[in-house]
């Protein structure tokens, strides 16, 4: 699998990475998480994202993989209270829940801690920036960086006082790839995208009802309407390679099921898009107005 930096960092890292939250949202059993992250890494990936919030992803990948701890790069979030006592973005609850991220992963330290999408106005105020300096000169993170789009990701850019931004990037999802994220490299950010095949909205038939996660990417994918996907492996390898093409370092998609991985890495077998079909999918975008749908991340 490729591999590429990810910026400033010095971390090389799979260029599929794998994302914990489907395996706490939907429950994955400790067997099938187990059988799906040895693969993985056994087959060259080597970078795997979860978050505070994601019920017990953090737990599970703990007891599946600590053993092997030197051989992955481990990133989490913060901000979220999540069952511990006391507010969303309280500084106490922030340091908790960095020390409770790292006895559930079993790790010492992990290489990236990263906001978890916290307001404008919060990074602005800059106490929980410094939660996360803290963490770093504690050596409980290597790295620390941002989880989030829109204004706050431009201003996080803007700043330099990250080493991170993982942020939306999809065929459903463009605006960032002609904004901060460009910035972002110039900037030797590193790149993480999220949500790269927007949530493979075309295996679904019927609309998700409004205010479900997924009912913005099936609008969308809907208006679009694009000429290609309409065989759902051709879809999630176009849109995953279409994102990769973008110049990030490293992109997260999750799952749960144990046989996923390999078909997963399969999307990639044939390499960047054709510069016609690239250009058309960002043509499209704007033809429809894309440039005014917000981040969703």
């Amino acid at each position: 699998m490729e591999h590429r930096k990810l910026g400033k960092t010095g971390l090389d890292v799979s260029v599929l990475g794998f994302g914990g939250a489907e395996i706490g949202f939907e429950g994955a059993p400790q067997n099938d998480v187990e059988t799906l992250l040895h693969a993985a890494l056994d087959a060259g990936l080597n970078t795997i994202d979860t978050a505070e919030c994601y019920m017990d992803s953090e737990e599970k990948i703990g007891r599946a993989i600590s053993h092997r701890r030197g051989e992955f790069h481990l990133f989490t979030k913060v901000g979220h209270a999540s069952g511990l006592e006391g507010e969303d973005w309280d500084i106490s609850l922030m340091e908790r829940s960095i020390e409770r991220s790292l006895q559930r992963l079993q790790s010492d330290c992990v290489d990236l801690i990263q906001l978890h999408t916290c307001s404008l106005e919060q990074l602005k105020r800059g106490e929980v920036i410094e939660v996360l300096k803290r963490a770093q000169q504690a050596g409980k993170t290597r790295f620390i960086g941002y989880s989030g789009d829109n204004e706050a990701a431009q201003w996080v850019v803007e700043t330099g006082l990250f080493d991170t931004l993982q942020t939306s990037l999809s065929v459903c999802d463009q605006n960032g790839g002609t904004s901060y994220i460009p910035l972002a490299l110039q900037n030797g950010m590193g790149v993480i995208a999220k949500r790269p095949i927007a949530n493979a909205v075309w295996r679904y038939d019927d609309l998700f009802e409004d205010g479900h996660y997924h009912r913005p990417y099936q609008d969308r994918w809907r208006e679009l309407d694009f000429d290609w996907g309409k065989d759902a492996d051709d879809a999630a390898s176009i849109a995953l390679r279409w994102t990769l093409q973008h110049g990030v370092s490293t992109a997260i998609v999750g799952t749960k099921n144990p046989s996923r991985w390999t078909k997963n890495a399969a999307l990639l077998e044939d390499g960047p898009l054709d510069a016609a079909l690239f250009d058309s999918i960002g043509a499209r975008w704007r033809e429809v107005g894309g440039q005014n749908w917000q981040g969703k991340g």
